[in-house]
């Protein structure tokens, strides 16, 4: 059995250049983010990833109390599809490694961006959407997509992300969106603690029509 009481979060950030003119939005609402975390019970773990063209690990396996402020400093172009797939099969890797009675009950991927991808070499969207899925219907993990200015809907389908877990925003919005999907993450993860054992799998709430309209323009 895996650890019902323990998430391990992985938040996959872009750092290419258009996101300059957001830096301050995106730190405070990455702050908002985690401090939704720290709402809940329950151990949680994070690492986080900053990708343009490159994939850097911020940190790995950090205990949330832990968690640095974000020092963001973008720049280059946006290599999506290269970034998701090295975190994703990184992370499964990672995680096989391990007993299972030490393994995260609840495994979250975030992923925020405000570009469409440009800039990969290795991994394609038919082979980032069937690691998505098999991650998902096979060992249960949770994906969230936030993509700025953009139809991040159906970005997220063409990645394998639930259309109720992906949410578009506007430049100007990235604050209120981050806070928002926080708090939809640390109510999925109250729930997942609390199911008994045997009990279907909680689902995370969708994002709600009304809440799509607040981040827009």
């Amino acid at each position: 059995m895996t650890r019902a009481d323990l998430t391990h979060l992985y938040f996959l950030l872009d750092r290419s250049g258009s996101m300059q003119s957001i830096k301050s939005d995106i730190e405070g609402g990455f702050a908002a983010f985690i401090e939704e975390q720290r709402k809940t019970s329950g151990e949680c773990r994070v690492t986080l990833a900053q990708f343009d063209d490159e994939y850097d690990v911020v940190y790995s396996d950090r205990s949330l109390a832990d968690v640095p402020p974000l020092d963001l400093q973008p720049r280059n172009m946006t290599a999506l599809l290269d970034a998701m797939g090295r975190m994703i099969t990184t992370a499964g890797s990672e995680l096989d490694a391990l007993p299972e009675a030490e393994r995260p009950g609840t495994v979250i991927v975030a992923i925020m961006t405000d570009g469409l991808e440009n800039a990969s070499h290795e991994w394609t969207h038919p082979a980032v959407r069937a690691l998505v899925e098999q991650q998902t219907k096979g060992y249960g993990w949770q994906f969230m997509y936030m993509g700025a200015d953009q139809d991040a809907v159906e970005v997220g389908k063409g990645l394998g992300v639930a259309a109720e877990a992906s949410v578009t925003y506007s430049r100007g919005k990235s604050k209120e969106a981050m806070s928002m999907a926080g708090a939809k993450l640390r109510a999925y993860r109250a729930a997942k603690a609390a199911a008994p054992a045997g009990a279907p799998a909680p689902v995370m709430a969708a994002f709600t029509a009304e809440e799509r309209d607040s981040l827009a323009d």
